[in-house]
């Protein structure tokens, strides 16, 4: 019999821990290679590029791995972050409503299961925090059940980018603001 590859064992090894927070330059630039290998090379949803006008003004949120090295154990010193494995943006529309957009998970990163639901509550969160009315999202027609579970409702079917979403709005009152002084950041584990 055969021994499973070393890809199929890395594949199986994902890391346990993740911090979701608002991207630096270094890892801004590492999202939007993950956005344009989701929604331009794998969805074919843009050819060739997906940013636009609203990246200039969105705040950028990122999902990071905790590196190897440090998985096993609580260092002396904090932890260290691998590159991006998810992104989403935030912007706000006008005063008070804002609006979540290209939120991607990188494929191999997509069977952790709590990254994309991270990113929202992130997301919602820190508009929350910033005096957030409304918040809305364009959600892909795949991916409504997701956001339906995360307290988001349904507010009209439309097409997009030839391609069938929902217009959705979060349920503020399930994404508390940040408390004055508290970073604005999640984390999330996964059981061992």
């Amino acid at each position: 019999m055969n021994a499973p590859s070393n890809a199929f064992l890395a594949g199986l090894r994902l890391p346990r821990h993740y911090l979701v927070e608002h991207a630096d330059e270094a890892a801004r630039a590492l999202a939007m290679r993950l956005r344009r290998a989701v929604f331009c090379d794998e969805q074919g949803l843009f050819e060739g590029e997906d940013r636009d006008a609203v990246d200039a003004t969105a705040l950028l949120l990122v999902a990071r791995p905790r590196l190897a090295a440090d998985a096993g154990q609580e260092p002396a010193a904090p932890p260290e972050w691998g590159p991006p494995v998810g992104t989403v943006r935030i912007h706000q529309l006008e005063p008070g409503l804002w609006q979540g957009s290209r939120l991607a998970v990188a494929a191999e990163y997509r069977r952790v299961g709590a990254l994309g639901g991270a990113l929202i509550q992130l997301a919602v969160r820190s508009a929350n925090t910033l005096g957030c009315e409304r918040f809305i999202a364009q959600v892909q027609s795949a991916n409504v059940a997701l956001f339906r579970r995360l307290h988001w409702h349904s507010c009209a079917e439309i097409e997009l980018h030839g391609r069938p979403h929902h217009l959705m709005e979060a349920d503020l009152s399930r994404y508390p603001a940040f408390a004055a002084g508290e970073s604005m950041q999640v984390q999330v584990r996964r059981g061992a």
